[in-house]
């Protein structure tokens, strides 16, 4: 490969939470002999596209970093990028808007589309992050849970989403695609039946499409305001390099809104605190994710994804009896189900959590995502380090 998915990286005291809260998740600390393995929060723990760090690099060299406005490179590449991987056709530069973050866009746009304390349509399991958004800003949470069919793929529940669409008086809903926790790749039929629901019963829709550069071969991302007239005209889309290219840290994500009138309501939202504003070097981040080399990196990051989580869910089936995991089909986590084996051996999921913590497997307590057995795992880590994680849970947590 040309870049670089192999080097173990030291990233201790680089401001990296990843690693540098380690410590929290155990009591009586992480075993001798066992190093930890970051597999919890959301962060890639790869050395990011080159000409990121180019951009930054060239544009600090100039001594001044006054107020500015966004260059036109940074909507054009945008505009390129969306184009290149979601096959979007008619983006302009006035549908595109700065967001400090995708969550804080979440709420920009709610607050455009109802009123604080009522009620938001959010699927279960659900994304850590948007329970967290929801309650700390007055919004009432009314989850439809996903359902697994016959083959273990998670699915919709449009009868379930109708019933309470209709008799909650619901109007605003937010929708994420690709799936995090579950990694569910949407096809096109079941995002249009959901924006025909929504147009029914007038909802609008937030849709969290950060992890849309990540997928697996044999899948395409279908932007949610593509499939309709009406996608295009009641949906808030939510876009960020941030996950793709490991740059969480610079912060910068977008909107992307067709709706003028939408649009409007949720500039001035975002602008009335007037801490929604770009940095320069966010912005030259950006730029630098999408130019051609950036491109050719993404390529090969969703390989090395592809690889491990052949590999991770592989060696589950073979190795975990009572451990059932769906195969993501986009993101880089994993969404394990542990309760058949914690029925079997006796044991609470904290046990089991802490049984990793201690040899080191830092992995992340599901409950937070509506997942009552379930752990969260990040594979987004050098397929060496990913076999030693699942080569200790083997060894000292599940078959002990």
């Amino acid at each position: 490969m040309k870049y670089d998915f192999t080097s173990i990286i030291d990233r201790r005291g680089k401001d990296a939470i990843a690693v540098d809260a380690a410590a929290r998740f155990t009591k009586e600390g992480i075993l001798e002999g066992f190093d930890p393995i970051p597999m919890w929060v959301a962060d890639m723990n790869f050395p990011t596209c080159p000409t990121i760090q180019e951009e930054i690099i060239r544009r600090t060299q100039h001594p001044t970093f006054g107020y500015f406005s966004p260059r036109d490179e940074y909507f054009a590449s945008t505009i390129r990028w969306q184009e290149e991987h979601n096959h979007v056709e008619g983006l302009t530069a006035e549908c595109i808007g700065y967001e400090n973050g995708v969550l804080g866009g979440v709420v920009s746009a709610l607050n455009t589309m109802c009123s604080r304390g009522d009620k938001v349509l959010v699927h279960s399991p659900t994304y850590v992050g948007f329970t967290h958004s929801l309650e700390n800003n007055g919004y009432d949470i009314v989850h439809s849970e996903l359902k697994k069919d016959a083959e273990g793929v998670w699915r919709m529940d449009f009868e379930d989403m109708e019933t309470r669409l209709r008799e909650q008086n619901i109007h605003a809903a937010i929708f994420c695609s690709p799936h995090n926790p579950c990694g569910r790749v949407w096809e096109k039929w079941e995002i249009e039946a959901f924006i025909e629901l929504c147009e029914k019963y007038d909802v609008y829709v937030v849709s969290d499409e950060i992890w849309s550069d990540l997928i697996r071969p044999g899948y395409q991302h279908i932007p949610t305001q593509s499939v309709s007239e009406a996608a295009r005209n009641r949906v808030v889309a939510l876009y960020a390099p941030s996950k793709t290219f490991s740059i969480a840290g610079l912060v910068g994500s977008y909107h992307i809104v067709y709706n003028k009138r939408l649009r409007d309501r949720m500039v001035k939202e975002s602008s009335l605190s007037h801490y929604n504003s770009m940095n320069v070097l966010s912005m030259y981040a950006q730029i630098g994710a999408y130019k051609p080399e950036g491109y050719e990196w993404c390529t090969e990051l969703n390989r090395v994804i592809a690889a491990n989580v052949d590999f991770a869910c592989d060696y589950i089936r073979d190795h975990f009896e009572g451990v059932e995991v769906f195969k993501p089909q986009g993101t880089y986590m994993l969404f394990l189900d542990c309760k058949g084996w914690l029925d079997k051996h006796g044991k609470t999921l904290d046990e089991l959590l802490q049984a990793g913590f201690s040899h080191g497997v830092i992995w992340q307590d599901g409950r937070g995502f509506h997942g009552a057995t379930h752990i969260r795992m990040n594979l987004a880590l050098p397929l060496s380090r990913v076999q030693e994680a699942f080569d200790r849970l083997d060894k000292y947590v599940f078959n002990a």
